[in-house]
């Protein structure tokens, strides 16, 4: 089996050139429309509401307003994206795990607390989405293992 090149090499720097050009043209116009989660008076009052639900639940490390604007704007972010899925309920049961890699990852019995933070981000930025994400760690077993 024999193959020819029926391009010239001045055929394949254009086709190269033309390609590199689109990839360039749509990252600029990516970056142009980018928009990160601007620091709005509604996202100021959801991350202040969420630092009083944290401390008034015991958490001892609270990020900051800044933090918590940039990460979950004044929607929720990824946090109020569809937290009920059958994805989102096998990445929390992934992460309630002993740690070990392959066969011998096991289930533990985690604390409560390991919940606490999601179901307060939910409760302040997307109320609607919470009984979803409340059925599904309604069924896993909690105990106080960590202790304060």
């Amino acid at each position: 089996m024999t193959t020819t090149r029926d391009s010239t090499r001045f055929q394949r720097m254009v086709v190269y050139i033309l390609g590199a050009s689109v990839v360039a043209g749509m990252m600029l116009t990516a970056l142009l429309l980018h928009r990160s989660n601007e620091s709005t008076e509604t996202a100021q009052a959801k991350a202040d509401q969420l630092i009083a639900a944290l401390q008034q639940a015991g958490a001892v490390h609270v990020p900051s307003q800044e933090q918590i604007v940039g990460v979950l704007g004044d929607d929720g972010g990824a946090a109020c994206s569809d937290p009920g899925s059958a994805l989102a309920g096998g990445a929390l049961h992934s992460q309630l795990a002993n740690g070990a890699g392959g066969p011998g990852t096991r289930p533990v019995i985690a604390d409560s607390k390991v919940v606490q933070g999601q179901l307060l981000i939910l409760q302040i930025y997307c109320p609607d989405e919470l009984a979803e994400f409340e059925q599904t760690v309604e069924d896993l077993k909690f105990e106080d293992v960590v202790k304060p």
